[in-house]
């Protein structure tokens, strides 16, 4: 507020609370036309409510008492508001009159001269009000089952993770918080792929997909597609999509790797981003090959919730299992222990063995070899992929998916290589 210095300080506050309040104001304003209920408050309201909630603030200097009895005093008003509403109309929404009250603190918080919080309040007051009708359909689209693993999951991810030791335990180094944030961040990307799946079903068909469904598992995307292959015949259209899925991996894998250990992303992150290029760019290309196109398919993801929490304690217990492995391959066998524990992980789940090794480098495991394990896991799970679809799918589609994945696994084998021998 450098550039008011000619008003006093309280001026610039009131110029503050009258602009935010009569944003609000005037979004209730428009919305009177449009509504055949009985409306409270428009764009002169507003900007009195919150101007009262600044004036009441000044004149007790921030004692609540006073702030208190004119919260009351507005609340009565609503009450009597309302009750008048209910009575003329039988409608009860009450969205006016709470936003009225939180434009009350506004004004008592641009007192205190918490503008950003302030004009934070007033953006989510409008959003939420614009947004009705869209947060009304989409609320409408999530299952209740859903919403009570979500609140399971909050429950643990903030009381458990707080009281949870980080530090390290045994020869193996086996760290309760660290292990429960790899858990709560891996599975957090694949909620997020799994939501939009839900939220945006039967839209653009295939491509999303393959966009949400890589990003969610490459491999469940893989074989659903595989299946899928044999109702309805379109093998480039399916198979450039299974591509496009293990491309979105890469990406996924990225992401996780720049959250736990940013030495392995920056030695992955060019060979994995040209991977991902490659598959998502000769997936399209390919899927434009066909006749049909690609929202001419629909198709729903048969995901399942990756916040369940027995699927969240096995993702555990197969994290834990994944460092001890680690450390005693490391241990017996050296770098080629690694090595092969990567082969075999890929044929599985990828992701507990690639969290292992982030929490492994660079204490047990050079950043390097873990790099190399990594390459050779998810080239190892694209030729297990090219497998499923050869077995799942149509006998055209399997064929083609079997090329495309197995040339996608053989090119994630090529920086492997070059670390190696540059090693």
């Amino acid at each position: 507020m450098q550039y008011l210095t000619w008003l006093p300080h309280q001026g610039v506050q009131i110029l503050f609370v009258f602009f935010l309040s009569f944003i609000i104001g005037l979004e209730r304003e428009g919305k009177k036309s449009e509504d055949d209920h009985v409306s409270f408050g428009g764009v002169r309201t507003y900007p009195l409510i919150g101007l009262i909630g600044f004036s009441l603030s000044t004149v007790s200097q921030g004692e609540p008492i006073l702030i208190s009895v004119g919260l009351i005093t507005l609340s009565f008003f609503l009450l009597m508001a309302f009750w008048h509403k209910v009575t003329t109309s039988g409608y009860a929404g009450i969205a006016s009159y709470m936003t009225a009250i939180s434009t009350y603190i506004i004004g008592v918080v641009a007192y205190h001269d918490f503008f950003w919080l302030a004009t934070t309040l007033t953006v989510i007051n409008i959003l939420l009000l614009e947004l009705k009708i869209w947060l009304a359909q989409w609320a409408k689209k999530i299952d209740e089952g859903e919403i009570l693993t979500f609140a399971k999951f909050l429950l643990l991810l903030a009381v458990v993770l707080p009281l949870l030791p980080n530090e390290a335990f045994t020869e193996y180094q086996i760290n309760p918080f660290k292990t429960w944030l790899v858990l709560v961040a891996v599975s957090t990307v694949s909620y997020g792929s799994y939501v939009l799946q839900k939220l945006s079903k039967g839209v653009d068909g295939l491509l999303l997909t393959a966009l949400l469904g890589g990003i969610y598992s490459s491999t469940v995307t893989t074989v659903a597609l595989a299946r899928k292959s044999k109702e309805r015949s379109a093998p480039k259209l399916i198979s450039g999509v299974i591509l496009m899925a293990s491309g979105m991996m890469y990406l996924r894998i990225i992401v996780l790797l720049a959250l736990f250990n940013p030495t392995i992303m920056r030695l992955l992150l060019i060979p994995f981003l040209t991977l991902s290029f490659l598959a998502l760019s000769g997936g399209y290309f390919c899927s434009r090959l066909g006749d049909i196109r690609l929202d001419a398919i629909e198709h729903e993801s048969k995901a399942h919730n990756p916040l369940e929490i027995k699927s969240g304690l096995f993702f555990a217990f197969l994290f834990v299992v994944m460092l001890i492995a680690t450390n005693l391959s490391i241990d017996y066998f050296g770098n080629t222990g690694v090595y092969t524990l990567a082969f075999i992980m890929g044929v599985a789940d990828v992701d507990p063995f690639i969290m292992g090794l982030t929490q492994s480098v660079p204490g047990l495991t050079p950043a390097i070899v873990a790099s190399v394990g990594i390459l050779i896991a998810t080239s190892t799970n694209n030729f297990a992929k090219g497998i499923y679809a050869y077995a799942l799918g149509s006998k055209e589609t399997g064929r083609l998916s079997f090329g495309l994945l197995i040339g996608l696994a053989l090119a994630g084998l090529i920086p492997a290589l070059i670390l190696l021998i540059n090693k």
